[in-house]
Protein backbone atom coordinates (compact mmCIF):
# COMPACT_ATOMS: atom_id res chain seq x y z
CA UNK A 1 0.00 0.00 0.00
CA UNK A 2 1.50 3.44 -1.50
CA UNK A 3 1.12 5.85 1.72
CA UNK A 4 0.75 9.49 0.57
CA UNK A 5 1.35 12.72 2.18
CA UNK A 6 -0.41 15.81 0.19
CA UNK A 7 0.95 19.29 1.00
CA UNK A 8 -1.33 22.35 0.08
CA UNK A 9 -4.71 22.39 0.47
CA UNK A 10 -5.60 25.28 -1.95
CA UNK A 11 -7.62 24.40 -5.30
CA UNK A 12 -5.06 22.28 -6.73
CA UNK A 13 -4.37 20.40 -3.29
CA UNK A 14 -8.40 19.85 -3.27
CA UNK A 15 -8.30 18.57 -6.75
CA UNK A 16 -5.32 15.82 -6.16
CA UNK A 17 -7.15 14.97 -3.11
CA UNK A 18 -10.54 14.52 -5.34
CA UNK A 19 -8.27 11.94 -7.27
CA UNK A 20 -6.87 10.38 -4.64
CA UNK A 21 -10.74 9.43 -3.30
CA UNK A 22 -11.66 8.04 -6.23
CA UNK A 23 -8.48 6.32 -7.02
CA UNK A 24 -9.37 4.60 -3.28
CA UNK A 25 -12.42 4.11 -4.15
CA UNK A 26 -11.30 2.00 -7.65
CA UNK A 27 -9.23 -0.31 -5.29
CA UNK A 28 -5.46 1.31 -6.30
CA UNK A 29 -3.62 -0.13 -3.61
CA UNK A 30 -3.02 3.62 -2.60
CA UNK A 31 -3.57 5.31 0.80
CA UNK A 32 -3.87 9.53 1.04
CA UNK A 33 -2.88 9.62 5.05
CA UNK A 34 -1.81 13.22 5.85
CA UNK A 35 -2.91 16.78 4.31
CA UNK A 36 -0.72 19.82 5.33
CA UNK A 37 -1.58 23.45 4.89
CA UNK A 38 -0.31 26.35 7.01
CA UNK A 39 -4.07 27.57 7.26
CA UNK A 40 -5.39 23.85 7.17
CA UNK A 41 -8.08 24.56 10.06
CA UNK A 42 -9.34 27.31 7.75
CA UNK A 43 -9.56 25.58 4.47
CA UNK A 44 -10.75 22.74 5.68
CA UNK A 45 -14.20 23.95 5.78
CA UNK A 46 -14.34 26.10 3.24
CA UNK A 47 -14.01 26.11 -0.63
CA UNK A 48 -11.15 27.25 -2.63
CA UNK A 49 -11.48 28.89 -5.81
CA UNK A 50 -9.69 27.71 -9.07
CA UNK A 51 -10.95 27.85 -13.20
CA UNK A 52 -12.26 24.89 -12.90
CA UNK A 53 -14.62 23.25 -10.45
CA UNK A 54 -13.65 20.14 -7.70
CA UNK A 55 -15.91 17.77 -6.72
CA UNK A 56 -17.15 19.10 -3.54
CA UNK A 57 -18.07 22.40 -1.41
CA UNK A 58 -16.89 21.42 1.78
CA UNK A 59 -14.81 18.72 2.46
CA UNK A 60 -14.98 16.46 5.60
CA UNK A 61 -11.43 15.78 6.36
CA UNK A 62 -11.85 13.32 9.78
CA UNK A 63 -10.31 10.47 8.15
CA UNK A 64 -6.90 12.40 7.59
CA UNK A 65 -4.19 13.26 9.62
CA UNK A 66 -4.02 16.96 9.54
CA UNK A 67 -1.04 19.01 10.07
CA UNK A 68 0.26 22.91 9.54
CA UNK A 69 4.02 22.53 9.18
CA UNK A 70 5.44 20.37 7.19
CA UNK A 71 8.24 18.99 9.26
CA UNK A 72 5.48 17.57 11.58
CA UNK A 73 3.88 15.88 8.86
CA UNK A 74 7.17 14.00 8.28
CA UNK A 75 7.93 13.54 11.63
CA UNK A 76 5.00 11.59 12.57
CA UNK A 77 3.79 10.04 9.08
CA UNK A 78 5.47 7.10 7.39
CA UNK A 79 4.92 8.24 4.08
CA UNK A 80 6.01 6.60 0.99
CA UNK A 81 5.13 9.70 -1.63
CA UNK A 82 4.83 13.40 -1.22
CA UNK A 83 2.30 15.71 -3.65
CA UNK A 84 3.27 19.35 -3.63
CA UNK A 85 0.33 21.47 -4.29
CA UNK A 86 2.03 24.87 -2.38
CA UNK A 87 2.60 28.00 -4.41
CA UNK A 88 5.22 27.86 -7.18
CA UNK A 89 8.33 29.97 -5.56
CA UNK A 90 8.31 27.07 -2.50
CA UNK A 91 8.50 24.03 -5.06
CA UNK A 92 12.16 23.57 -5.95
CA UNK A 93 13.60 23.88 -2.09
CA UNK A 94 10.34 21.52 -0.91
CA UNK A 95 10.85 19.69 -3.69
CA UNK A 96 14.57 18.70 -3.09
CA UNK A 97 14.47 18.29 0.52
CA UNK A 98 11.52 15.29 0.30
CA UNK A 99 13.60 13.53 -2.46
CA UNK A 100 16.70 13.63 -0.59
CA UNK A 101 14.97 12.30 2.54
CA UNK A 102 13.59 9.61 0.65
CA UNK A 103 10.02 10.38 -0.72
CA UNK A 104 8.53 10.14 -4.21
CA UNK A 105 7.37 13.53 -4.89
CA UNK A 106 4.89 14.36 -7.52
CA UNK A 107 4.74 18.01 -7.70
CA UNK A 108 2.58 20.52 -9.51
CA UNK A 109 3.65 23.12 -12.57
CA UNK A 110 5.89 25.34 -12.78
CA UNK A 111 8.09 22.96 -12.01
CA UNK A 112 9.69 25.69 -9.76
CA UNK A 113 10.25 29.79 -9.96
CA UNK A 114 12.86 29.18 -12.29
CA UNK A 115 14.52 27.17 -14.94
CA UNK A 116 18.11 26.90 -12.40
CA UNK A 117 15.97 26.36 -9.44
CA UNK A 118 14.11 23.48 -11.62
CA UNK A 119 17.51 22.06 -12.56
CA UNK A 120 17.94 21.02 -9.13
CA UNK A 121 14.82 19.36 -8.62
CA UNK A 122 16.50 17.00 -11.39
CA UNK A 123 19.65 16.70 -9.93
CA UNK A 124 17.87 15.65 -6.73
CA UNK A 125 16.00 12.92 -8.21
CA UNK A 126 18.64 11.37 -9.86
CA UNK A 127 20.90 11.30 -6.69
CA UNK A 128 18.23 10.37 -4.16
CA UNK A 129 17.17 7.78 -6.87
CA UNK A 130 13.40 8.43 -6.38
CA UNK A 131 10.75 9.29 -8.60
CA UNK A 132 10.00 12.95 -9.16
CA UNK A 133 6.64 14.31 -11.81
CA UNK A 134 5.66 17.40 -13.04
CA UNK A 135 1.81 18.04 -13.11
CA UNK A 136 2.18 19.15 -16.43
CA UNK A 137 -1.23 17.61 -16.87
CA UNK A 138 -1.94 18.54 -20.97
CA UNK A 139 0.36 15.29 -22.05
CA UNK A 140 -2.63 13.44 -19.92
CA UNK A 141 -5.45 15.50 -21.05
CA UNK A 142 -7.50 12.89 -23.60
CA UNK A 143 -7.81 16.17 -26.46
CA UNK A 144 -4.25 16.57 -26.49
CA UNK A 145 -3.15 12.95 -25.73
CA UNK A 146 -5.11 12.66 -29.76
CA UNK A 147 -3.45 15.79 -31.11
CA UNK A 148 0.22 13.75 -29.73
CA UNK A 149 -0.84 10.63 -31.32
CA UNK A 150 -1.56 12.42 -34.83
CA UNK A 151 1.37 14.25 -34.96
CA UNK A 152 3.72 11.09 -34.55
CA UNK A 153 2.14 8.90 -36.94
CA UNK A 154 1.74 11.81 -39.37
CA UNK A 155 -2.16 9.91 -40.10
CA UNK A 156 -2.81 13.50 -41.64
CA UNK A 157 0.63 14.73 -42.64
CA UNK A 158 2.84 16.88 -41.49
CA UNK A 159 1.96 20.13 -39.32
CA UNK A 160 1.87 23.04 -40.81
CA UNK A 161 0.81 25.27 -38.18
CA UNK A 162 -0.59 25.50 -35.29
CA UNK A 163 -2.42 27.84 -32.22
CA UNK A 164 -3.18 27.22 -28.87
CA UNK A 165 -4.78 29.47 -26.67
CA UNK A 166 -5.84 29.31 -23.08
CA UNK A 167 -7.95 32.34 -20.96
CA UNK A 168 -9.82 33.34 -18.05
CA UNK A 169 -10.37 36.00 -15.24
CA UNK A 170 -7.47 37.15 -12.92
CA UNK A 171 -6.64 34.43 -10.08
CA UNK A 172 -5.51 36.21 -6.74
CA UNK A 173 -2.98 36.65 -3.64
CA UNK A 174 0.50 35.38 -4.31
CA UNK A 175 -0.31 34.97 -8.22
CA UNK A 176 -0.59 38.83 -8.74
CA UNK A 177 2.52 38.90 -7.78
CA UNK A 178 5.42 38.32 -10.44
CA UNK A 179 8.46 37.76 -8.04
CA UNK A 180 6.39 34.75 -6.93
CA UNK A 181 4.45 33.14 -9.79
CA UNK A 182 5.94 34.58 -12.78
CA UNK A 183 2.60 36.05 -13.65
CA UNK A 184 0.60 34.86 -16.56
CA UNK A 185 3.05 33.30 -18.63
CA UNK A 186 5.13 30.97 -16.18
CA UNK A 187 1.85 30.15 -14.59
CA UNK A 188 -0.75 29.43 -16.60
CA UNK A 189 0.95 30.02 -20.48
CA UNK A 190 3.39 26.95 -19.54
CA UNK A 191 0.47 24.72 -19.88
CA UNK A 192 0.58 25.15 -23.55
CA UNK A 193 4.45 25.85 -23.90
CA UNK A 194 5.22 22.35 -22.52
CA UNK A 195 2.64 20.89 -24.74
CA UNK A 196 4.21 22.75 -27.69
CA UNK A 197 7.51 21.49 -26.36
CA UNK A 198 6.34 17.76 -26.11
CA UNK A 199 4.77 18.03 -29.63
CA UNK A 200 7.36 19.21 -31.53
CA UNK A 201 10.54 19.75 -29.27
CA UNK A 202 12.41 22.35 -28.22
CA UNK A 203 11.85 25.55 -30.92
CA UNK A 204 14.82 27.59 -32.49
CA UNK A 205 14.12 30.78 -30.98
CA UNK A 206 10.83 32.53 -29.85
CA UNK A 207 9.28 36.17 -30.39
CA UNK A 208 6.63 37.16 -27.69
CA UNK A 209 4.65 39.95 -27.81
CA UNK A 210 3.53 40.85 -23.61
CA UNK A 211 1.33 43.27 -21.81
CA UNK A 212 0.89 44.09 -17.90
CA UNK A 213 -2.38 45.00 -17.06
CA UNK A 214 -2.61 44.04 -13.23
CA UNK A 215 0.18 46.26 -11.05
CA UNK A 216 3.22 43.78 -9.78
CA UNK A 217 1.40 40.80 -11.95
CA UNK A 218 4.09 40.72 -14.69
CA UNK A 219 2.60 39.83 -17.97
CA UNK A 220 -1.36 39.15 -17.89
CA UNK A 221 -1.60 38.68 -21.87
CA UNK A 222 0.87 37.34 -24.26
CA UNK A 223 1.65 35.68 -27.58
CA UNK A 224 4.44 34.02 -28.96
CA UNK A 225 5.71 32.47 -31.94
CA UNK A 226 7.94 29.22 -31.43
CA UNK A 227 10.22 29.31 -34.85
CA UNK A 228 10.89 25.35 -36.12
CA UNK A 229 13.15 24.79 -38.82
CA UNK A 230 10.75 23.07 -41.17
CA UNK A 231 9.00 26.36 -41.45
CA UNK A 232 5.89 25.06 -39.35
CA UNK A 233 4.02 27.95 -37.71
CA UNK A 234 3.08 27.56 -34.38
CA UNK A 235 1.77 30.44 -32.06
CA UNK A 236 0.22 30.24 -28.36
CA UNK A 237 -1.42 33.35 -26.85
CA UNK A 238 -2.62 33.42 -23.42
CA UNK A 239 -4.63 35.88 -21.52
CA UNK A 240 -5.83 35.83 -17.30
CA UNK A 241 -8.20 39.47 -17.46
CA UNK A 242 -10.73 37.81 -19.44
CA UNK A 243 -13.50 39.08 -16.48
CA UNK A 244 -17.38 39.07 -16.52
CA UNK A 245 -19.00 35.78 -17.65
CA UNK A 246 -16.09 34.66 -19.48
CA UNK A 247 -15.27 31.97 -17.31
CA UNK A 248 -12.10 29.52 -18.66
CA UNK A 249 -11.14 28.26 -22.17
CA UNK A 250 -8.29 26.54 -23.32
CA UNK A 251 -7.68 24.78 -27.23
CA UNK A 252 -5.96 24.53 -30.10
CA UNK A 253 -6.46 24.60 -33.82
CA UNK A 254 -3.53 22.40 -35.74
CA UNK A 255 -3.32 22.22 -39.44
CA UNK A 256 -1.80 19.56 -41.00
CA UNK A 257 -1.16 18.55 -44.83
CA UNK A 258 -3.76 16.55 -45.19
CA UNK A 259 -6.11 18.13 -42.66
CA UNK A 260 -6.47 19.97 -39.68
CA UNK A 261 -7.93 18.94 -36.06
CA UNK A 262 -9.53 21.16 -33.54
CA UNK A 263 -9.89 21.17 -29.80
CA UNK A 264 -12.54 23.72 -28.16
CA UNK A 265 -12.05 22.50 -24.37
CA UNK A 266 -14.59 19.73 -24.64
CA UNK A 267 -14.61 17.89 -28.10
CA UNK A 268 -12.25 17.53 -30.74
CA UNK A 269 -12.83 17.64 -34.21
CA UNK A 270 -10.88 16.25 -37.17
CA UNK A 271 -11.52 18.15 -40.53
CA UNK A 272 -9.56 15.74 -43.64
CA UNK A 273 -8.92 17.48 -46.47
CA UNK A 274 -10.58 14.89 -48.47
CA UNK A 275 -13.25 13.08 -46.50
CA UNK A 276 -16.18 14.19 -44.37
CA UNK A 277 -15.35 15.74 -40.49
CA UNK A 278 -15.63 14.05 -37.57
CA UNK A 279 -15.80 13.74 -33.68
CA UNK A 280 -13.16 11.64 -31.94
CA UNK A 281 -14.19 9.21 -29.36
CA UNK A 282 -12.40 10.57 -25.95
CA UNK A 283 -11.97 9.45 -22.53
CA UNK A 284 -13.66 11.36 -19.89
CA UNK A 285 -11.13 11.24 -17.38
CA UNK A 286 -9.15 14.57 -16.60
CA UNK A 287 -5.56 14.72 -17.33
CA UNK A 288 -5.62 15.47 -13.22
CA UNK A 289 -6.41 11.88 -12.68
CA UNK A 290 -4.90 10.65 -15.44
CA UNK A 291 -1.78 12.06 -14.73
CA UNK A 292 -1.39 10.68 -11.05
CA UNK A 293 -3.13 6.91 -12.44
CA UNK A 294 0.23 7.48 -14.71
CA UNK A 295 2.82 8.39 -11.65
CA UNK A 296 1.25 6.55 -8.56
CA UNK A 297 1.66 3.19 -10.95
CA UNK A 298 5.30 4.23 -12.15
CA UNK A 299 6.39 3.90 -8.15
CA UNK A 300 4.02 0.81 -7.89
CA UNK A 301 5.54 -1.29 -10.56
CA UNK A 302 9.03 0.60 -10.84
CA UNK A 303 8.84 1.85 -14.21
CA UNK A 304 10.76 5.39 -15.76
CA UNK A 305 8.88 8.06 -15.93
CA UNK A 306 8.55 8.65 -19.61
CA UNK A 307 5.83 10.52 -21.05
CA UNK A 308 6.66 13.63 -18.41
CA UNK A 309 10.23 13.30 -17.04
CA UNK A 310 11.73 16.26 -14.75
CA UNK A 311 14.09 16.97 -17.81
CA UNK A 312 11.51 17.83 -20.01
CA UNK A 313 9.55 20.43 -17.50
CA UNK A 314 12.70 21.85 -16.94
CA UNK A 315 13.38 22.58 -20.41
CA UNK A 316 9.83 23.88 -21.05
CA UNK A 317 10.67 26.54 -18.31
CA UNK A 318 13.58 27.37 -20.10
CA UNK A 319 11.48 28.07 -22.95
CA UNK A 320 9.32 30.30 -20.81
CA UNK A 321 12.15 32.56 -19.79
CA UNK A 322 12.97 33.03 -23.53
CA UNK A 323 9.21 34.46 -23.73
CA UNK A 324 9.72 36.35 -20.99
CA UNK A 325 13.26 37.86 -21.94
CA UNK A 326 11.48 38.11 -26.04
CA UNK A 327 8.68 39.90 -24.50
CA UNK A 328 10.94 42.31 -22.58
CA UNK A 329 12.74 43.31 -25.39
CA UNK A 330 8.94 44.35 -27.23
CA UNK A 331 9.24 41.01 -29.20
CA UNK A 332 12.96 40.06 -30.20
CA UNK A 333 13.70 36.89 -31.42
CA UNK A 334 15.29 34.73 -28.70
CA UNK A 335 17.60 31.81 -29.91
CA UNK A 336 17.39 29.34 -27.38
CA UNK A 337 21.03 27.36 -26.88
Amino acid sequence: MLKIGLIGFGFMGRMHFDNYVRLTEEGHPIALKAICDLRIEELKDGKADGNMSTAREVYDLTAYSLYDDLEKMIANEELDMIDIAVPTYLHAEMACSLLERGYHVFCEKPMARTSVEAKKMVEAAERSGKKLMIGQCLRFWPGYEYLKEVVETEQFGKVTEGYFYRGSGAPKDWFLDEKLSGGCIVDMHIHDTDMINYLFGRPDKVSTLGRNVLPGSGYDIASTHYFYKDAKVINAQVDWTLEGDFGFYMGYRVNFERGNVVFDGSGVKVNPNDGAGFTVELSPDAGYYRELVYFLDAIIQDKPIIICTPESAAESLEIIEAEVQSANAEGEWIVLN
